[in-house]
C-alpha cells in the first residue's frame, strides 16, 4: 500500500505543475479578457441568486439557486474542514494566501466555463438537455474534438468518487465520537493490509443514507442541496466565530502572518517546486484551493448547465460566487480557527483531526459541534459528486445505462471509509488535474463567444 501511495504521489506532482500554470494563467487571461466585468456586476449576481431575474419557463431542470447549491454542496465539503487543515499543517499560514489568490482568479474561470455550459447545452440519449464541458466541446467545437470530451468524462468518473468525503467523515466519527467513549477499533486483514471494522460499518451506514437521495436524480439532489447548504454555511460560520472571539487577541498577528509567510515560506514543510520552497507553497495553495472550490475543473458548469435559464451569462455570474463562498469565506474561517488556537504547530496531525483540536481547545464539546459540521458537509458533497459522475457516464454510454454508476459510487463510499487519506488525496488530485485540461482548453477556444454574449447581455441590462 505504501508503494502505491508513493507512486501516486509522484504522478500527482508531475501532473499538477503544468496544470497549475493552466489554471492560474488561464484564470488571469479570463479576468483580463473580460475587462473585469464579473466584479463590476457582483451585486447583480447576488440579485440573480435571490431570484430577482428568475425565468421559470426557460430550458433546464432546476432553479439557479438549486444549481448553485448543488455546486456548493460539492465544493463546500470536507475540503473546507480537512483539506485546508492539511494545507496549513504542511504549508503554514502562507498557504492560505495562495488559496485566496487562486480563488480570486477562479471567479473569472467559473464565469466563462459556466456561461459556456448554459450557452451550449446538448441532449442526452433520452432527449433531456444537459450541460457541462463535455457537451460544450461536442456542441460548440465539433466531432474532431470528441476525444477531449471523452477524456474529461473518464477523468470525472475517477475524480468524483466519494472516497475522500467518506474517508474524512468516517475518521471524524471515529476520532470524535468513538475513541472518547472508550470504544477501541477492531481490525481485520485483507492480504497484508489491516482495516478497521468500525470504519467499515460506518461506511455501510453512510452508504444507506446517501442512497436514499442520489437514486432520485438531480431534482432530488437539488432539493436536498438547497436545504443543506444554508444550514452548513451558517453552522460553520457561527462555530468558527466563537473560536475567533475566544482567541481574538491572536487574530491580528495571524492575519499579518498569512501575508508575510506567503512569500518567506518559513513554515513550509513540503517538497520544493521550480527549485524553491516559495514555488512549493504556491503549488500547495493552488492544489488545495482548486480541490476545494473546483474552479476550472468542470464540476460547476455541470451543475449550472442544469439551471432553468434563458440567459447564459446569468449562470456564469451565479457560478462565480462559488469560489467566494467556498474559499474566501468558508476555508478562511477554518484556517484562522486552526491558526489562532495554535494547534497548527502540532506535529504528526493533519486533516480533520487537526481541525477537531482547534474546536476542542476553544469551546466545551467543540469537537461534537465540528462532528455535526463534518456530517452535514460530507453528506451534501456525497450527493453532488454522485450526480457529476453519473452525468459523465451518461455521456459515454447513455442515460439508460448510467444508473449503474450509482451502485458503483455507493460501493466506493465503503472503500473510502477504510483506506488511508494520503492515498485518497493523491488519486483525487490526479483526476482533478486532468479534468482541468479539457475544461480550460475549451474555455480558451470559446472565450470570444462568451465575451460577445456578455456584451449583449449587459447592454440589454443597461
Amino acid at each position: 500500500m505504501q508503494e502505491v501511495n508513493q507512486f501516486l504521489s509522484a504522478i500527482a506532482a508531475y501532473t499538477w505543475w503544468p496544470v497549475l500554470f493552466l489554471i492560474i494563467g488561464g484564470g488571469v487571461f479570463f479576468l483580463v479578457y473580460s475587462g473585469f466585468v464579473q466584479y463590476t456586476y457582483f451585486s447583480h449576481a447576488l440579485q440573480i441568486l435571490m431570484g430577482k431575474f428568475e425565468d421559470s419557463k426557460g430550458p433546464g431542470q432546476i432553479s439557479p439557486y438549486k444549481a448553485l447549491s448543488t455546486a456548493l454542496a460539492s465544493t463546500v465539503g470536507m475540503g473546507n474542514l480537512s483539506g485546508v487543515a492539511a494545507a496549513i499543517a504542511m504549508g503554514g499560514p502562507g498557504a492560505l494566501f495562495w488559496m485566496w489568490v487562486t480563488s480570486f482568479i477562479g471567479m473569472s474561470t467559473n464565469f466563462f466555463t459556466s456561461t459556456l455550459a448554459s450557452m451550449y447545452r446538448g441532449k442526452d440519449s433520452t432527449g433531456e438537455l444537459q450541460g457541462g464541458p463535455m457537451y460544450v466541446i461536442r456542441e460548440a467545437m465539433g466531432k474532431h474534438w470528441q476525444p477531449m470530451a471523452t477524456f474529461f468524462c473518464l477523468c470525472c468518473l475517477v475524480g468524483m468518487l466519494p472516497i475522500f468525503q467518506a474517508n474524512q467523515l468516517t475518521q471524524a466519527i471515529v476520532d470524535i465520537g468513538l475513541k472518547p467513549a472508550g470504544i477501541e477499533e477492531k481490525m481485520f486483514m485483507i492480504g497484508q493490509s489491516s482495516f478497521s471494522v468500525h470504519k467499515f460499518v460506518i461506511g455501510l451506514l453512510i452508504t444507506v443514507l446517501v442512497s436514499v437521495v442520489i437514486i432520485g436524480g438531480i431534482k432530488r439532489i437539488g432539493n436536498w442541496a438547497g436545504r443543506l447548504v444554508p444550514v452548513m454555511i451558517v453552522l460553520h460560520f457561527i462555530s468558527v466565530a466563537v473560536i475567533l472571539i475566544v482567541f481574538s487577541d491572536q487574530l491580528p498577528y495571524y492575519i499579518k502572518l498569512v501575508f508575510t509567510d506567503a512569500f518567506s515560506a518559513t513554515n513550509y514543510h513540503g517538497d520544493p517546486f521550480l527549485g524553491g520552497v516559495l514555488g512549493g507553497i504556491i503549488m500547495l495553495g493552488v492544489r488545495r484551493a482548486t480541490f476545494s472550490n473546483e474552479a476550472g475543473i468542470g464540476t460547476a458548469p455541470m451543475a449550472m448547465g442544469a439551471s432553468i435559464s434563458t440567459e447564459p451569462v446569468r449562470e456564469g455570474l451565479i457560478s462565480m460566487l462559488s469560489p467566494v463562498i467556498d474559499t474566501l469565506l468558508s476555508c478562511s474561517l477554518t484556517a484562522f480557527a486552526i491558526l489562532v488556537t495554535g494547534v497548527w504547530k502540532t506535529e504528526g496531525i493533519s486533516g480533520i483531526t487537526l481541525t477537531s483540536l482547534a474546536y476542542r481547545s476553544a469551546m466545551p464539546y467543540g469537537e461534537y459541534i465540528l462532528l455535526l459540521c463534518t456530517f452535514v458537509f460530507a453528506i451534501s458533497a456525497l450527493f453532488s459528486y454522485s450526480y457529476y459522475g453519473r452525468k459523465a457516464l451518461s455521456y459515454l454510454i447513455g442515460e439508460e445505462r448510467s444508473q449503474w454508476y450509482d451502485y458503483f459510487y455507493l460501493s466506493m463510499i465503503v472503500v473510502g471509509a477504510i483506506v488511508s487519506m494520503d492515498l485518497v488525496l493523491n488519486l483525487i488530485d490526479i483526476a482533478f488535474a486532468l479534468m482541468a485540461i479539457p475544461t480550460m482548453l475549451s474555455g480558451f477556444i470559446l472565450a470570444p463567444k462568451v465575451k460577445a454574449e456578455a456584451k449583449r447581455y449587459f447592454a440589454k441590462l443597461r
